[in-house]
């Protein structure tokens, strides 16, 4: 039987083509995503699982408790978490772009108003006013940009 290590190792080295198709044969069905950065991870840890066990029914039967004591946000949209950046409603957010100033408010149900007009986030505020995908909370400034 071959180090764990170094099989951990060839699946660095793996396309990912490669490490879909050593994912479908570590768990027996095909990824929900093909990108290496996601698979390598999965891949790794279901190799040690399978070599050294996974966990005890102990520890899953405290992981079910701890998650069911999770408080999650039941507004989602599109099946993701409600955006951490939905304001309080009245916040409102401004930016100058091309000369107008865009302002948005936040309302309930973690949605904005925009010129009267109800967005479901404040990324489809931005897409309205710039014709193209942007990201709402930077269109807005609300996160850095990376230097």
């Amino acid at each position: 039987m071959r180090p764990v290590a170094e099989e951990i190792a060839e699946l660095r080295a793996m396309t990912g083509v490669e490490l879909v198709e050593r994912y479908v044969e570590l768990f027996g069905r095909k990824p929900r995503c093909k990108h290496p950065a996601w698979l390598f991870p999965r891949c790794a840890w279901r190799l040690q699982e399978l070599r050294f066990g996974g966990l005890s029914d102990v520890a899953k039967a405290r992981l079910e408790e701890l998650i069911s004591e999770i408080d999650f946000p039941l507004d989602s949209v599109r099946g993701r978490a409600a955006e951490p950046r939905t304001g309080t409603p009245g916040t409102t957010v401004s930016r100058i772009w091309r000369g107008h100033d865009v302002r948005a408010t936040a309302v309930d149900g973690g949605c904005w108003e925009h010129e009267g007009v109800i967005y479901r986030s404040l990324s489809a505020v931005a897409k309205h006013v710039t014709g193209s995908h942007w990201s709402g909370p930077g269109f807005f400034g609300l996160t850095r940009r990376a230097e």
